[in-house]
């Protein structure tokens, strides 16, 4: 049989988590990830927290001879490249922030041996922890507005 674990080692390891949670919060913000579409004629850079960072798209993606037929070509693909970096950033956000999910649903603390479930009921949730699971940011995905009805 395990011995019990005192409160002082408890609060010790959600303390060390919400340092750990904070540090990979931060890791997102700082990362940049990109989406291309057309083989690169446009690309979308985000952060790990799905914010639009930059756009950029190639000359070669201009036809001079019809303005309106690129105009509609080059809106598709900026979205099909943005989808496509956001696409990247849940990915690294999964990377990220699953272990800490995978904690508060009964997976323990990271790096505790042998993990810690917590007893239900127990409200870390003041420590920045515990409590309902956080609901991933919502990245609304460029709709259709602007575009010329067909």
């Amino acid at each position: 049989m395990e011995p019990q674990m005192d409160m002082q080692q408890l609060f010790a390891a959600a303390q060390q988590m919400q340092e750990q949670l904070m540090n990979a919060q931060q890791a997102l913000a700082d990362a940049e990830v990109t989406g291309t579409a057309g083989g690169g004629l446009v690309k979308a850079t985000v952060n790990g927290q799905g914010e639009l960072l930059d756009l950029s798209i190639q000359p070669a993606a201009v036809d001079t001879d019809d303005a309106e037929e690129t105009a509609r070509t080059i809106a598709d693909l900026v979205l099909a490249a943005v989808r496509d970096a956001y696409r990247a950033a849940e990915d690294l956000q999964q990377q990220q922030m699953g272990p800490f999910a995978a904690a508060m649903q009964g997976g323990g603390i990271p790096g505790m041996p042998g993990g810690l479930d917590l007893p239900s009921g127990l409200d870390l949730s003041g420590l920045g922890i515990g409590g309902p699971e956080p609901k991933p940011p919502q990245h609304p995905e460029p709709g259709d507005e602007g575009k010329p009805e067909t």
